[in-house]
C-alpha cells in the first residue's frame, strides 16, 4: 500500500479503479469539517469488496484511501463542472450531496490549500492511474480502464427523480470504440432485474472523459450504481442484494475483457 493507494497489479488489459470508495480524513483537515462529515456519509461504500471479484479475472484493482472530502480524485485539477447548469461538487468539496456545507465557518480551503491537496492526494492516484494504463497498453497493445461509482438514488441537490438502478457513462461514446459501447448495451439489455440507462444523467467524470483515447487504444467507461443495489440504510453491505448485481457487473467486465481493437 502506498500513501494514498493501493494497486493490484492484474494481467489483462482492464484496469479497475474505484476513486470515492475512502473514507478517511487527515486530522488537520478534519478539524475544519463539522462533525456530520466525519461519517463521510457521500463515499462510494464498499466497492472494493463489491468489485473484488476482477481481481480472480485478471484486471488490475486501484483503490483510494482519503474520502471525497479530501478531494475528489473524478474532478479535473482546474476544478471546471462536469455537468454545466447543475449543482457540482468541486475538485475539494464544500457541500454534503444534499447541499448543506461540509465546513465549519470560515473553514473552506483556499486555493493555497486546494493546490495542497492536489499535489499530496489527487496527483499520486493519477500518476498511478497513468503509468498503469501505459503498462497495460505497452503489454497488451491497448489498455481498458472501468471506473466504479455509487450513489444514493434520490438526491434532488444533486438531481432531479430517482435514478436507474445502473448508469453507464461512455462521456456521450467519446471514452471508448462504437463497439465497445454496444457490447456493454447488450449486457445491460440482458439483466432486466435491473434498471439503466447509457449516458444519462452520469456521462463519466474526469476519469472517464481525461483517459479515454480509443485512437490512441484506450478506452473508459464509468459505471455509477444506486447504493439501493448492494446495501442496506445506512451503509451496510448486503451479501444478498450484491449477488445480485455481480452478474451484470461480471458481464460487463467480461465483455471488456473479451473485445478486441
Amino acid at each position: 500500500m502506498t500513501e494514498v493507494y493501493t494497486l493490484h497489479r492484474g494481467r489483462t488489459p482492464l484496469l479497475v479503479s474505484v476513486p470515492h470508495v475512502g473514507t478517511e480524513i487527515p486530522a488537520d483537515i478534519a478539524q475544519q469539517l463539522v462533525p456530520r462529515a466525519l461519517l463521510t456519509e457521500d463515499a462510494d461504500w464498499h466497492l472494493d469488496k463489491l468489485y473484488a471479484f476482477v481481481k480472480d479475472l485478471g484486471a488490475s484493482l486501484i483503490v483510494p484511501r482519503f474520502s471525497r472530502y479530501v478531494v475528489d480524485l473524478n474532478r479535473p485539477p482546474e476544478n471546471t463542472p462536469m455537468y454545466p447548469g447543475a449543482n457540482n461538487t468541486e475538485l475539494c468539496p464544500t457541500h454534503f450531496f444534499t447541499g448543506e456545507p461540509l465546513y465549519r465557518d470560515g473553514g473552506s480551503p483556499g486555493d493555497t490549500e486546494v493546490a495542497r491537496r492536489v499535489a499530496v492526494y489527487w496527483q499520486p492516484y493519477h500518476d498511478a492511474l497513468e503509468a498503469e494504463l501505459a503498462r497495460l497498453q505497452a503489454e497488451h497493445g491497448h489498455a481498458l480502464l472501468f471506473d466504479g461509482h455509487s450513489i444514493q438514488a434520490e438526491l434532488p441537490w444533486l438531481f432531479e427523480g430517482r435514478l436507474p438502478d445502473l448508469n453507464l457513462g461512455t462521456a456521450d461514446g467519446q471514452g471508448c470504440a462504437p463497439a465497445l459501447r454496444a457490447a456493454f448495451a447488450r449486457v445491460l439489455q440482458g439483466h432486466t432485474a435491473h434498471s439503466h440507462v447509457i449516458d444519462g444523467r452520469f456521462k463519466g467524470g474526469y476519469i472517464t472523459r481525461h483517459y479515454g483515447r480509443p485512437a490512441q487504444g484506450r478506452h473508459t467507461v464509468q459505471m455509477e450504481m444506486g447504493w439501493h443495489c448492494y446495501m442496506q440504510p445506512p451503509h451496510d453491505y448486503d451479501e444478498a442484494l450484491a449477488a445480485q448485481v455481480q452478474p451484470v457487473l461480471r458481464g460487463l467486465v467480461q465483455a471488456l475483457l473479451a473485445w478486441r481493437p
